[in-house]
């Protein structure tokens, strides 16, 4: 099927007030995956790929983009691919022409101002080539180089009269808001503010996204989907899922020496937590 747009994605699920799931892409299989699950699941999805999994393939970016699209192509699946978590103004430039319908642009650890001007540079950018911009207000900790952060710490959450003032000045097509989850959590402990997202909700006319999904509990999820996130961010399960079945596999079998032996039930493994995620946020 032919790529979809992300603000189509997620429009259509805020309108019938569900969410849509975002999953990250660090490997063909990962997108093998998500393509999969979204087929069993019968349910869009978002194909991301960070900048750090970027950093990760040699700072280029096209090989992967295009194998995460061709992906997307063979599949009968609503896919659309997003770019997520760029701080390089350049890679955020190269996002046009490569299938990227959405950016997440994040100036998140700059102060307010600069954040701010940073953003709204992107934005300017973005919507000249019809490419959607997700930013962050806020502090959604626990990103790859980053010392632990407390998401309960005062200051960290997002204050919705700021959130406000952010949208007005950025002009960002959706946002994403620190709400009590945090990134790379293994184990799904994280509780978040549900009165905070209905006040985020009810303050900012675009919509909400939550980074940092992997820790947050079923339920917990199904909760902020009804308070009012949309886009719903997935990462860490995946790895975490991929991971434990390697391990298993080559554990269950050490004389294995063909990576298709443990890379199928890793893949699978993903898969099934690709639909276990979109049933949650999408029922």
């Amino acid at each position: 099927m032919p790529l979809t747009t992300t603000g189509e994605l997620v429009t259509a699920a805020r309108a019938a007030d569900q969410g849509v799931a975002a999953f990250n892409v660090i490997t063909l299989e990962h997108a093998e995956a998500v393509a999969a699950g979204a087929e069993a699941a019968g349910a869009p999805a978002i194909l991301q790929i960070s900048e750090n999994a970027v950093r990760f393939h040699g700072g280029r970016l096209m090989p992967l983009a295009a194998a995460t699209a061709a992906v997307a192509h063979a599949s009968s699946a609503q896919l659309s691919l997003h770019l997520d978590h760029v701080v390089s103004p350049e890679l955020l430039r190269s996002a046009h022409g490569l299938g990227f319908s959405s950016v997440m642009f994040d100036a998140s650890k700059l102060p307010y101002a600069e954040n701010v001007k940073a953003t709204a540079e992107a934005v300017r950018w973005a919507h000249e080539h019809a490419i959607w911009i997700e930013a962050e207000l806020g502090r959604v900790g626990g990103k790859e180089g980053e010392a632990p952060l407390d998401a309960h710490a005062p200051g960290v959450r997002t204050d919705p009269d700021e959130a406000v003032a952010y949208v007005t000045d950025t002009g960002v097509d959706a946002l994403a808001v620190a709400v009590g989850s945090s990134h790379a959590m293994t184990e799904r402990t994280a509780a978040l503010d549900h009165e905070l997202i209905g006040r985020l909700r009810s303050a900012v006319a675009v919509p909400l996204v939550l980074h940092g999904s992997s820790g947050v509990p079923d339920g917990e999820l199904r909760q902020a989907v009804a308070a009012g996130m949309v886009k719903i961010n997935v990462g860490t399960a995946l790895n975490t899922a991929f991971t434990g079945a390697v391990r298993a596999h080559l554990d269950a079998n050490p004389a294995v020496v063909d990576p298709r032996k443990y890379l199928a039930p890793g893949r699978d493994e993903m898969a099934a937590t690709v639909r276990r995620f979109l049933e949650v946020v999408g029922g």
